[in-house]
């Protein structure tokens, strides 16, 4: 497997869609609009790192990460997180470490950055390789608890409430 995995240019982002929307295409607990807040991130320049794999000239993953506010109980917003997601593999290489490749560039990316931290949501069976766990003080209100998981690089968890940008109530 020759994999490269790289930032995102112009000439991807039709390619990138592409993934997104057969990634998600057969998953369950999704409303299909994955491509569309990767667009609507990129539209309002909130991508902080869009990372792609690709093999043979041709993008079969990708993983968008973008800035969350975490609203602490006392009012204090902490600072220098963010979330990962939506992540994409085309499904014929699903399985095959893409996607662990993508989230280990992205989480070292990230603290190279020297931020907080990231939060996700997603299958705690899968997510906790990478070092994310729920913790039962920071939230995502209408999230089952368990599947909103976070990972801090410098400081202390924050406890309160998340919220992602505006850019993931995207729709059709």
């Amino acid at each position: 497997m020759t994999i490269q995995i790289r930032h995102e240019t112009p000439d991807d982002i039709a390619a990138i869609e592409a993934v997104t929307i057969a990634a998600f295409a057969n998953a369950p607990h999704t409303s299909h609009t994955e491509q569309l807040i990767v667009r609507a991130l990129r539209d309002a320049s909130e991508l902080t790192l869009s990372i792609v794999a690709e093999e043979h000239s041709q993008v079969v993953g990708h993983v968008a990460l973008s800035p969350v506010t975490i609203t602490e109980s006392h009012g204090h917003k902490a600072k220098g997180w963010h979330g990962l997601g939506p992540i994409s593999v085309l499904p014929q290489r699903q399985g095959q470490g893409v996607g662990s490749r993508l989230m280990q560039q992205a989480l070292a990316e990230l603290r190279d950055m020297q931020a907080a931290g990231c939060v996700l949501l997603g299958d705690p069976a899968y997510y906790a390789r990478f070092g994310f766990q729920a913790h039962a003080g920071l939230q995502l209100p209408g999230v089952p608890p368990g599947y909103f998981m976070a990972v801090a690089f410098y400081g202390p968890m924050p406890e309160g409430i998340a919220q992602y940008s505006d850019a993931f109530n995207a729709a059709a």
